[in-house]
């Protein structure tokens, strides 16, 4: 069994310390947990702050043990500082990838209802929480639809440190791409190589769904910030492997 790393222990850490503030401070969620950027409650520290937070035990333990599992192993390898900043730009990552897909689903909804006969104030009305009469020839599950995926996008906060996680399982399996991991319900282990992408295909179907949102339609997990934390994992590795990274450890 590998002893847990400084960096991952701090990490460790401050992620139980946010959890038990979130729990005893429920308005904390607002302060820390990353809101749209167009919404009055999006504060600049946001972006990072989120990746500390987490919905509830179950979430953060999956994670935290993610953390453990995978960070152990590569900050042994790296080092504390190259491994640090690996994991905040995963979660910054995935942070822009999350974000981008909910400036799409707004404005796009939101140009739907203008489109058909929906006011500005009236949009402002729905987003605050209040309700109007819909008065269009537009199909009204689409109506609904949109006013829904649009209010969630603006409305839902998101919280977690999955996207820096899976920057963490792409870097690990680039790295030990023939270590057997156990995926679950399937009893059987699987080679990293293989199971990474097996879950970001997952993600990346249920993303295109409909269940892609922090606060979408589907089931709340926000999928397309697990690819964008994947995806920054992806190119970090493949940046750092052409350029032979790894033989100029940085300072530990």
């Amino acid at each position: 069994m590998m002893r847990m790393t400084e960096m991952v222990k701090h990490l460790l850490i401050i992620n139980i310390i946010f959890f038990i503030g979130s729990q005893i401070a429920p308005q904390a969620e607002e302060l820390f947990a990353l809101y749209y950027f167009e919404n009055p409650k999006f504060k600049i520290w946001q972006p990072l702050s989120h990746m500390f937070m987490h919905g509830n035990l179950m979430h953060i333990f999956f994670n935290m043990f993610a953390l453990v599992s995978f960070g152990t192993a590569l900050e042994q390898y790296w080092g504390s500082k190259k491994f640090l900043f690996f994991y905040i730009s995963c979660g910054i990552g995935a942070m822009l990838l999350h974000t981008g897909v909910n400036y799409y689903e707004f404005h796009s909804n939101y140009n739907f209802l203008i489109e058909n006969g929906i006011s500005a104030e009236g949009i402002q009305t729905l987003l605050q929480g209040g309700s109007i009469n819909v008065n269009s020839t537009a199909d009204q599950f689409l109506m609904q639809n949109a006013i829904n995926k649009m209010s969630m996008a603006y409305n839902v906060p998101a919280v977690g440190a999955s996207g820096a996680i899976y920057g963490l399982l792409v870097a690990f399996a680039f790295m030990y791409p023939n270590a057997e991991l156990a995926m679950m319900f399937i009893p059987v282990p699987i080679k990293a190589k293989y199971f990474v992408p097996i879950i970001l295909g997952i993600d990346l179907f249920l993303g295109l769904r409909g269940d892609s949102l922090f606060g979408g339609t589907g089931t709340g997990v926000a999928h397309f910030a697990h690819l964008g934390g994947a995806i920054c994992g992806f190119f970090m590795m493949w940046y750092w492997k052409k350029n032979q990274f790894d033989k100029n450890r940085w300072d530990r």
